[in-house]
């Protein structure tokens, strides 16, 4: 992340302000030196200067489900060889199965000027509970045999970082040492912070030796639009990468040159969310659906087509989890109220209308729950976020209303009527959420979405807290301590645990356990009853049967939730879909895809609702309860629709 607005000082207590612009005071980082042990810390740094020129280290990737693996690596460009993008992978060391993939050219400005080529290969017909063994060639020639295992496929274990930002920790005082970030074996905090990162990979891999993949929330390396080879080189030299895949995500130190892409060899790329470094991706891993949304791209149409395409592959499963890097609900000091919300008027609708379960975040270096949410029903303005003049990073200073072009200030200067009163309403903008209303940390079936931020996986670099805690926060921390989680995955239920990492190696969990469960019970719960419809038949006539929506009472007049209605009649001639786009939008004839809402309010506001059927503009009365919109029976009549 980006601290363009924060200088450093030397103590850890109080704020002083420049302006409206917050000035964080020195935090802790995690000095490798100190944390690794003398023995190991010297083996590290004498071995350094060849970990940073080795830019060939091989990075795996789950692949388009369970069954695939995914490979990706750099060969040195020889002169009379061909690059060899093969696999050798299979139960039987001496016996294996050759794959073969693509190569393509790395581009020479991110390798001083040294050809290589990027190799990728995918895998398949993996089985679970397996020992396998694979080789890589890099021109022709094979590499030494690795060990890969899989595990369980029914019930999944994930760990889950933010951040680990190999290069971050610059301009840290490490001993009488400043940690420069200068090209090759000179980027001292590159040395750091791979090596912090490896600790961290050891201690939870130990902890959970049983892990199917890891998932990254995005900013691998720090440098934003450089060459940065060498920190590349220190992240992927932990060894538990050899044998460990990273669903890596683009965040914004790697979104704006293609190493990424060169390393990264993700499954089901699509054409949308892309900036250089490449888009959005999805795959299939037991009960879980996993898309990953490069945030980076602040066109949300792209991204809600890709949760459609990644939808559509896999329909039935269970879990539908997305990773962005943007925490559009965290609670650092940095990003939470300022860039990393930019999204959050957009993508919460869309998340609610997908039906997406868990909402995995990074960027602001600090660890935070929130409570269950959901889209208010309001409409909202739309922001995004843009590169500075010379294309070289990111703007961190402003947000642009997409509709008005209006420029934000999001640290407007003191005296600043105009920018104040813009960044204040843009503030006031974004509690565009619900809080739902349950108890506890084991949830059933709930109509809202968890959302988690990870604090940094090496402590690289961390930030603090808001200073007042959101109240869409269920808990939050912050110890300078690097963290990590760790999901479990099965047909029935979601789990995570976190777990920080203190100086001398040993873990500590900083929250509850918190769990959420499907029930079947629950989705007859969700459906009124009504599941034993047979919906499917064309002929059926609703409106001779006796169907039980949430309802309303308000001024003598019943209102009916209007999704509620939509699920009853789908797949019927009386079906319409909503789906919420700016406003509430309604389409007859076709059936609803979207979720219905658990939670059942008793009271709400009546509002005049303003929405779309079927492309026309349409004024009708309605109650705004719980975050939906509850209507007539007369306004059913007009879609058809008879009670």
């Amino acid at each position: 992340m980006n601290m363009s607005k924060k200088v450093l000082a030397g103590v850890l207590t109080g704020t002083v302000l420049l302006g409206a612009a917050p000035m964080a005071l020195a935090s802790p980082y995690n000095d490798s030196s100190l944390t690794g042990g003398s023995e190991a810390w010297s083996a590290w740094t004498a071995q350094w200067d060849t970990v940073a020129a080795d830019y060939t280290k091989v990075s795996l990737t789950p692949g388009a489900d369970e069954t695939q693996l995914n490979f990706a690596w750099y060969s040195k460009v020889e002169e009379g060889k061909q690059a060899t993008p093969v696999v050798h992978f299979g139960t039987d060391k001496a016996n294996l199965q050759t794959f073969t993939g693509t190569a393509d050219a790395v581009d020479t400005a991110l390798t001083d000027d040294v050809a290589y080529q990027y190799n990728h290969v995918t895998v398949t017909g993996l089985q679970a509970n397996s020992t396998y063994y694979y080789t890589v060639e890099r021109n022709g020639v094979q590499s030494e045999p690795v060990t890969y295992q899989t595990q369980d496929f029914s019930t999944l274990k994930i760990l889950y970082v933010g951040d680990p930002q190999v290069g971050a920790s610059k301009g840290q005082t490490q001993g009488d040492t400043t940690l420069t970030a200068d090209a090759g074996a000179a980027n001292l905090a590159a040395r750091n912070d791979a090596f912090a990162w490896d600790r961290t990979l050891d201690i939870a891999t130990a902890q959970n030796p049983d892990l199917n993949f890891i998932i990254s929330a995005g900013d691998q390396v720090n440098k934003t639009g450089k060459a940065k080879e060498e920190e590349y080189a220190g992240y992927l030299s932990a060894s538990a990468l050899a044998s460990l895949p990273v669903a890596t995500t683009i965040g914004n130190h790697d979104s704006l040159n293609a190493d990424y892409l060169y390393h990264f060899n993700n499954p089901n790329t699509t054409q949308y969310g892309k900036t250089q470094a490449g888009g959005d991706y999805y795959y299939s891993y037991g009960a879980g659906l996993f898309i990953v949304l490069n945030t980076n791209n602040y066109n949300v149409a792209e991204h809600e087509k890709a949760i459609q395409e990644a939808i559509a592959s896999a329909p039935d499963a269970k879990w539908r989890i997305v990773t962005i890097h943007q925490d559009i609900y965290g609670s650092g000091l940095d990003h939470s109220d300022t860039d990393g919300m930019i999204l959050r008027t957009q993508l919460t609708p869309i998340f609610d209308q997908y039906d997406i379960d868990v909402v995995l975040q990074g960027h602001d270096h600090t660890y935070s729950r929130t409570k269950l949410l959901y889209g208010d029903g309001q409409t909202h303005g739309t922001y995004e976020f843009r590169l500075n003049e010379e294309g070289t990073d990111y703007d961190w200073d402003n947000a642009y209303n997409t509709q008005t072009d209006e420029k934000i200030p999001l640290y407007p200067e003191e005296g600043d009527e105009a920018g104040t009163a813009a960044h204040d309403a843009f503030q006031a903008d974004n509690g565009c959420y619900t809080i739902e209303s349950v108890s506890g940390t084991t949830v059933t079936n709930p109509q809202g979405i968890l959302y988690m931020t990870a604090n940094s996986a090496s402590g690289s670099k961390f930030y603090e807290l808001i200073a007042s805690q959101q109240d869409y926060v269920a808990n939050r921390s912050q110890n300078w301590l690097p963290s990590y989680s760790v999901i479990s995955l099965s047909e029935d239920a979601f789990t995570i645990d976190t777990y920080q990492i203190t100086d001398d190696g040993k873990t500590e969990k900083i929250d509850e356990t918190f769990t959420i469960q499907k029930t079947e019970q629950g989705e007859v719960d969700n459906n009124q009853d009504n599941q034993d419809q047979d919906k499917n038949d064309e002929t059926t006539d609703p409106g001779e049967e006796s169907i039980s929506p949430a309802m309303l009472e308000m001024s003598g007049e019943t209102y009916y939730r209007l999704r509620d209605v939509a699920a009853l009649v789908s797949g019927t001639k009386q079906q319409f879909d909503v789906l919420w786009n700016n406003g509430v939008t309604i389409s007859t004839g076709t059936a609803y895809t979207g979720a219905v809402p658990y939670e059942a309010p008793t009271n709400g506001t009546a509002q005049e609702l303003n929405l779309k059927v079927d492309g026309k503009a349409v004024t009708a009365s309605a109650v705004l309860a719980g975050g939906n919109y509850y209507v007539t029976a007369d306004f059913l009549a007009t879609l058809g629709v008879s009670l």
